[in-house]
């Protein structure tokens, strides 16, 4: 991000609100008009809010107060990362693995959940679409091509940045495209073996369920 805007950024989580003036003073006197430039464009990033209009108690022209939007919020530093790391370690040395596979498909039935149900009768491209379009809005960079042998789906990243140091988070990727799916796929390429994509081969569409 531009340093004017991630300064801006800055003050607005700090301070929770500013008026342009303020935001002005803070950025060395910059000047009002370059400061609401910023600000616009930083709007039509998502990252804040449409101003509130805050009428003055004596006169004078009101104030816009602006604030972070709530996307915002993903541009900040996390430790999600460290702490699901250090919950996996802990999972593997305190459950076996029948256990630790219950747990998962547990998981990966919750995150299915989110999927839309598509209409009776769906055909295996729609059912691959809405497939797809979920997964890549889940940050997965998800398609599907048509082979002699069946489909295929491949998801080109990896989301969770911890599938290096825990493997077991494939798993929960079967389970959860499975789930999606509603038939067990075969993998016929992962990421992690230095092949472009994890690549699911599904063999069997006429028997997935709506």
């Amino acid at each position: 991000m531009q340093k004017t805007r991630q300064k801006i950024l800055e003050y607005l989580k700090l301070h929770g609100e500013a008026t342009v003036d303020q935001l002005s003073a803070y950025l060395g006197d910059l000047t009002p008009v370059t400061v609401r430039h910023h600000l616009d464009v930083m709007r039509s990033e998502g990252v804040v809010d449409a101003p509130e209009i805050r009428h003055r108690t004596s006169p004078g022209r009101p104030k816009y107060i602006y604030r972070l939007a709530d996307d915002a919020q993903s541009l900040f530093p996390t430790n999600l990362m460290t702490l699901t790391g250090h919950i996996l370690d802990e999972l593997q040395q305190s459950l076996d693995e029948s256990q630790i596979n219950v747990l998962f498909d547990g998981v990966a039935t919750r995150m299915a959940g989110d999927i839309p149900r598509g209409p009776d009768g769906e055909s295996i491209e729609a059912r691959l679409d809405r497939v797809v379009s979920h997964l890549s809005e889940h940050g997965y960079m998800a398609s599907w091509e048509q082979r002699d042998d069946g489909y295929v789906l491949h998801t080109r990243n990896c989301p969770y940045n911890l599938a290096i140091d825990h493997p077991e988070m494939c798993l929960l990727d079967v389970r959860y495209i499975s789930t999606l799916l509603g038939t067990v796929p075969r993998r016929l390429g992962h990421l992690l073996d230095g092949d472009n994509s994890c690549s699911y081969l599904i063999v069997d569409p006429l028997h997935m369920p709506a």
